[in-house]
Formats: C-alpha cells, sequence, structure tokens
C-alpha cells in the first residue's frame, strides 16, 4: 500500500451525552477504495464530517499526506484537496454543465482592469475533465436536463477540476441503475489508477465487497474490524456491524382478503392491494414508478381517484411529515383526533402511545423531546413509519422505505411491515432494490413509461433477474 492521503488518528468526539466517535484510527492511502460501514448511528457520518472540515474533533489528529491540519470549515478541507459528494450533489440545476463544473473558480479573460468570464475556455475544460470520466455530453446543457447518475458526474468532474486528492462519496449508488452503477464503478476504478484516495460509504455491503481495496467496520462509535479486499464477506461485516447476523425475515404469502385499495393511477390498468398483501412497484429511473405512488397519497400534479374499502375519495394533498419537530410530535401529528377528549389532548396516553410506538419500532435514542431531524438517518424512516404504525392504518404507501439506512434497521422494517400485513392491513412499497422486492412482496407490478407493464406473483416470478427483465433493465 502506498502511503495514507489522509489519516484520522485517535479521533473522539461527543455531542452532549452521546459519544459519536471513541478513539477511532483511520486511513485512506492514494489510489484505494477505503469503504466505511456501520448501522445508522455508528459513527460514519461524523468521522467523514471530521475529515471534511464539518465538526473538529475533541481529541486526535488529522493528517493529510502526512502534515497534521485542522480545518476551520469545509472551504479548508475542499482547498487541501477533500472533497465529500454527498446525495444530494449540491449542483445548480438552472445552469449549465460547464457552468457547475467551474462554478467557484472561473476562468477569466483580462482587458486590462476589466475581466470578464472566458466561456470558451470554460466549456474546454469542463469537456476535458469530463472525458476522465468518459462521459461527453453537450458542455452548455443545463443540469437540470440530466439525470441523476449524469449529475453525479458532474459533481465528480467539479472536484477533479479542483485537482482534489482525496474524494468521500456518500451513499453514491442509492439512487442509481444497475447499468448506472457499474458505470459509476468503472468511473471509480480510472480514478483509483490515476492515483486518487476514495473513502467510500455505503449500506449496500454487496457493492462494499465488490469494489472496497479496503473495509473498516465502526460499531458504537469504535472501529469493530479492518479488512483488505478477500478478507471479507457481506456476512462478516453484517456480524462485525451488529455483533450477531441478522437474519432477513423469509416470507411466506398469507391469504389475500378484500380490496383495500382501488386506483388507477397510470390512467389505464388498475392497481389493487388486499387485506394481507404486500404489493411491490418496479420500475427505471423515470418509469414513473416512483410518481405514481405519490399520486396514490395525493402528492401527484394532478388529484387522484381512489377506492378505500368501497369509499371513493379524491386525493389531492397529502399531510406534511415535519421533521423540525420532534420525535413525539411526528408521531403523535397523524392521531390527535384519536387523543382528543371533549376539546383537549390526552397527554398521558399521548406519551404512553409514543413510548409504545418507539419501544416497537426500536427508535435510538429513546428520547422523544429531540427533534427528529437529530437522529441518524434509518431512525428518521423509522420515526416517519411509528407515525402511522400508531395510527393502524389499513394500507402502508412506502416509497424507497430503506433506501440508506444499515442492514439491521432494513430487517426491522420489513418485519414491521409484514406485521401490520399479519393484522390484516395492506402495504404497497416502491423500491430500487430489486431483491428487496422480490423477498418480501406477494407481488411486484412492473412500470414502464408511466404505465403498468405487467404483473408477477409470489413465487415463481418473484426472483431480481425475473424483475429486471421485466423492468427492461
Amino acid at each position: 500500500m502506498t502511503r495514507p492521503a489522509v489519516s484520522a488518528e485517535g479521533i473522539s468526539k461527543r455531542f452532549g451525552a452521546t459519544v459519536a466517535l471513541d478513539g477511532v484510527d483511520f486511513d485512506v492511502a492514494f489510489g484505494e477504495i477505503h469503504a466505511v460501514v456501520g448501522e445508522n448511528g455508528a459513527g460514519k457520518s461524523t468521522l467523514i464530517r471530521i475529515l471534511a472540515g464539518v465538526h473538529r474533533p475533541d481529541r486526535g489528529v488529522v493528517r493529510l499526506d502526512g502534515k497534521e491540519c485542522h480545518f476551520a470549515s469545509p472551504h479548508d478541507a475542499i482547498a487541501a484537496g477533500i472533497v465529500t459528494i454527498p446525495q444530494d450533489l449540491r449542483l445548480v440545476p438552472a445552469l449549465s454543465i460547464a457552468e457547475n463544473v467551474v462554478l467557484g473558480d472561473l476562468p477569466v479573460r483580462r482587458f486590462g482592469p476589466l475581466a470578464t468570464v472566458d466561456r470558451a475556455r470554460m466549456r474546454e475544460e469542463a469537456r476535458e475533465v469530463l472525458a476522465q470520466l468518459d462521459f461527453y455530453p453537450d458542455p452548455r446543457a443545463r443540469v437540470a436536463s440530466l439525470g441523476f447518475a449524469e449529475r453525479q458526474l458532474v459533481a465528480i468532474a467539479k472536484a477533479l477540476r479542483r485537482r482534489s486528492r482525496v474524494f468521500i462519496l456518500d451513499e453514491p449508488t442509492a439512487a442509481l441503475e444497475k447499468r448506472e452503477i457499474a458505470r459509476l464503478f468503472s468511473v471509480l476504478a480510472r480514478m483509483k489508477r490515476q492515483g486518487t484516495a476514495v473513502i467510500y460509504i455505503s449500506h449496500r455491503l454487496d457493492e462494499v465487497v465488490a469494489i472496497a481495496d479496503r473495509c473498516t467496520v465502526l460499531r458504537d462509535g469504535r472501529v469493530a474490524a479492518v479488512a483488505a479486499r478477500g478478507a471479507f464477506a457481506v456476512n462478516d461485516l453484517v456480524g462485525a456491524m451488529i455483533g450477531r447476523l441478522a437474519q432477513e425475515a423469509v416470507t411466506h404469502s398469507l391469504p389475500a382478503g378484500e380490496p383495500l385499495l382501488d386506483a388507477q393511477p397510470d390512467g389505464a390498468a388498475t392497481l389493487r392491494v388486499r387485506e394481507r398483501e404486500v404489493v411491490g412497484l418496479a420500475g427505471l429511473l423515470g418509469s414513473g414508478a416512483d410518481r405514481m405512488i405519490r399520486a396514490l397519497f395525493g402528492a401527484g400534479s394532478e388529484p387522484t381517484m381512489v377506492e378505500t374499502r368501497g369509499d371513493k375519495r379524491r386525493l389531492a394533498s397529502p399531510a406534511d411529515a415535519i421533521l423540525n419537530q420532534s420525535v413525539r410530535d411526528n408521531i403523535l401529528l397523524p392521531n390527535l383526533d384519536a387523543l382528543a377528549r371533549i376539546g383537549w389532548l390526552d397527554r398521558d396516553a399521548g406519551d404512553r402511545l409514543v413510548a409504545e410506538v418507539m419501544e416497537l419500532v426500536d427508535i435510538r435514542p429513546r428520547r422523544p423531546e429531540l427533534k427528529a431531524s437529530a437522529l441518524s438517518g434509518g431512525n428518521q424512516q423509522k420515526v416517519i413509519l411509528a407515525k402511522w404504525l400508531a395510527r393502524r392504518v389499513a394500507v402502508l404507501l412506502l416509497d424507497e422505505p430503506t433506501q440508506g439506512i444499515d442492514v439491521a434497521a432494513k430487517v426491522q422494517i420489513h418485519a414491521l411491515i409484514r406485521d401490520v400485513v399479519a393484522r390484516g392491513g395492506g402495504a404497497l412499497i416502491h423500491s430500487s432494490d430489486l431483491g428487496e422486492l422480490a423477498r418480501l412482496c406477494d407481488r411486484v407490478l412492473a412500470v414502464r413509461q408511466g404505465r403498468i407493464a405487467a404483473t408477477l406473483d409470489r413465487p415463481a416470478s418473484l426472483d431480481e433477474s425475473t424483475l429486471n427483465n421485466a423492468i427492461g433493465g
């Protein structure tokens, strides 16, 4: 292994009473892809934020190319050559590809005391750096016209142009299709050959096994394991993450009951969810599967007519999920009518309900007064699920319910969904993880161009390969 590009030595960080990191050692070499995995709340985000200049460690040092450094802000880290590619990408959709690539460091032409943006040079520099990623778009095209995978390449190109040597990729494949993931891996392999250091954060452990030269596992703010390529498999990582093997429950279909939901979100085929049934929606990016499930929650561009237990309704708007409120308020928000007594909220009953549901879905920490936005991503998703479990809704509409969460939390959420179904409810799930749909669902609807193209039933038709063929992957 070549010399470390960046290292963290004995890093500790505390937020109030919570110890986020406790004496963590970590390094990544030039020309290496080093993955960091762990459950939500294990300390991954805190570690990469310290390396990226967002947080300062309470103890320990960060070294860049062997020299101790102290970043006061993300700008300092970027200037030193460490860049984070987050899930939201932080591009400006209304600007062109070239403008985004050079944003913050515009090439200029000078005429004495005057200076103007050199647009020809800007476009040429964008072409050159994008070509390093085997991407050849028109640099004048707006970023808004690109898909997520192409926007990701623009964000990487922007950092490469600044000669960044250390890249932190946070859940880079969360919104990508299989072909786009393969393309990203090809780009990362090329960057690795060029001597770039890559820190790869992902909950998709099969991808970590495929792409990482080394993997560090964090658990409860400490390093639980470090292993080189070939010395770890998915089960090894799971065991190190949670201290035991998490077993994915095997789905056994229950006899379907009466219809709970009937709708025609594509204007043609009828979408039906029955009692004791989990129905999946599968489709490539842009297929319309995500828009379909949002329309059934009243979040579409046009109102949607649905029939629930024979009652026809016109859905025009959803109730908002307000993560800036406390965990307690988020859980109680859809349940206020059940807790009101003669115009007053029964606070004791509300507290009992919140405590019961937090225990049921294992929201950590068990502090209902915390803002939901202060929780890890996986626990935020549990809060959103908990608020509707508390109301005992008939049909759960779930859009990417386990995206970006760890394997243990995923197993818990799957079990909760099956529990809702076993009690006579139903669930409609849109997920880009075809393996998840194959394991969890009783039926999967393949969506193409905004319409239901095929229905696949358990058990014979529900496997990842068959689903991939059905959606045109």
